[in-house]
């Protein structure tokens, strides 16, 4: 039971600070958030967590979902463009990060280092982790992006936000479960937890993605001096001010 409300309490701090971040420095901050996220939920999915009723997760949904509702944003204020440039952000930021912290644990440590071992924990698995999740990352952020923008052909009113949102993070938030657990626990464990993971992973990505559409309307309501300016937009490509 600690686990189901600290688990609460994570999700109302992981968005308290998403808002904070964009209140604060706009649409600079969605960038920002984009690369930290990024970084952030692949170390957390090394964690695996047992639920009430005894259901195994991995941690990072949060954080993931919290990708998804920036690229849907950014979608929303800025244009698909944006949102396209920020997915490519968080990629190349992923990237450098299993790229440098590969290099670090190749370093010998001096014979009273107490950091190799848990690094090697941490970043040890991250090739692997990485791999599933670049992968599943650059397949399902740019299919949310593509999915954004068609539905607003169909739902484009500012009420709508949600049909919008839901609809394009939550058929592309179970293509991403699926790929990266494909990649990165395949093998790892026998099928019935591999399943459990992926089943447990996108519920709650699920639960989280509609727990976000409050928040991202809030998002939505701020105002910034940035927003005033024309947001360029190709032929297939509407945005809401």
């Amino acid at each position: 039971m600690f686990n189901l409300l600290w688990g609460i309490l994570f999700v109302v701090v992981n968005f308290g600070f998403y808002l904070l971040c964009y209140r604060l420095f706009g649409k600079k901050g969605l960038y920002a958030w984009v690369g930290v996220a990024t970084v952030i939920a692949n170390i957390q999915v090394a964690k695996t967590i047992a639920m009430p009723f005894d259901i195994v997760m991995t941690l990072g949904n949060t954080m993931y979902v919290t990708l998804y509702m920036t690229s849907d944003l950014l979608n929303e204020k800025y244009g698909r463009a944006e949102a396209r440039h920020a997915v490519w952000f968080g990629f190349f930021t992923l990237l450098m990060t299993t790229a440098i912290m590969q290099m670090v644990l190749l370093f010998e440590p001096q014979e009273t280092d107490i950091a190799q071992s848990s690094l090697e924990t941490i970043f040890g698995l991250m090739p692997r982790l990485a791999l599933g999740s670049l992968t599943a990352y650059f397949i399902s952020q740019f299919l949310d992006v593509r999915l954004y923008a068609w539905i607003r052909k169909y739902y484009s009113s500012s009420r709508q936000l949600w049909v919008r949102s839901n609809g394009s993070t939550m058929i592309s938030s179970f293509v991403d479960t699926l790929v990266f657990c494909t990649i990165a626990f395949a093998g790892t464990y026998d099928l019935r937890v591999w399943t459990e993971i992926l089943l447990t992973t996108y519920v709650v990505k699920f639960l989280l993605t509609g727990a976000g559409t409050p928040i991202l309307y809030i998002a939505r309501s701020f105002k910034f001096a940035e927003d005033e300016q024309p947001v360029r937009t190709s032929p297939d490509t509407r945005s809401v001010s």
